[in-house]
């Protein structure tokens, strides 16, 4: 199966087209924990002259930042152990597979932001305020406003990979020196 180099390039395609499909997977499991851990920014509705005004109820709060700074963590965790998982299933590495995981990454994290965004709370904030009536604290939607935190999961996880390919990698075999 494996030639003298490693394995041919559709081998190694088909590989990386795997852990492509399987990290874009993981994407619904880190939703799903975004959805569940991240803190619920509390808002109050007010009727000011017939039409509704919604405030944050805590304006020091920082569960704003809570939200953004949840996905980043999860995203960097969901980085470490999609690296590990892909080193220890083929240690050799390879171009195919790197960019399968830094792509697969950046797609489970766009899966898992939209998949918590779907789940959170509604996003028609007035129509929320409207329901739950003048004065009662309701969450906000779930709401990433640092995008950037989209790309911690593919950066850490191709950190950890060349991390863990430079340190427990095959080796070249080394020339004898001439005597």
């Amino acid at each position: 199966m494996y030639e003298q180099d490693g394995p041919g390039m559709k081998t190694e395609v088909r590989e990386a087209a795997v852990v492509t499909v399987a990290v874009t997977v993981g994407g619904i499991l880190l939703g799903l924990l975004w959805w569940w851990l991240a803190p619920h920014v509390p808002l109050i509705a007010d009727e000011v002259d017939k039409s509704w005004v919604v405030y944050i109820k805590d304006t020091e709060g920082e569960q704003a930042v809570g939200v953004d700074g949840t996905f980043t963590l999860l995203g960097l965790a969901f980085g470490l152990v999609s690296a590990v998982a892909v080193f220890l299933w083929r240690r050799r590495g390879g171009v195919p597979l790197v960019v399968a995981l830094g792509l697969g990454g950046l797609l489970g994290s766009l899966l898992a932001w939209r998949l918590g965004v779907w789940l959170g709370p509604e996003s028609d904030v007035i129509a929320h305020a409207r329901a739950v009536g003048k004065g009662v604290t309701f969450s906000a939607p779930l709401k990433l406003g640092a995008k950037g935190a989209l790309l911690a999961w593919p950066l850490a996880a191709l950190l950890v990979h060349l991390g863990l390919t430079a340190l427990f990698g095959p080796r070249d075999p080394e020339e004898p020196y001439p005597v």
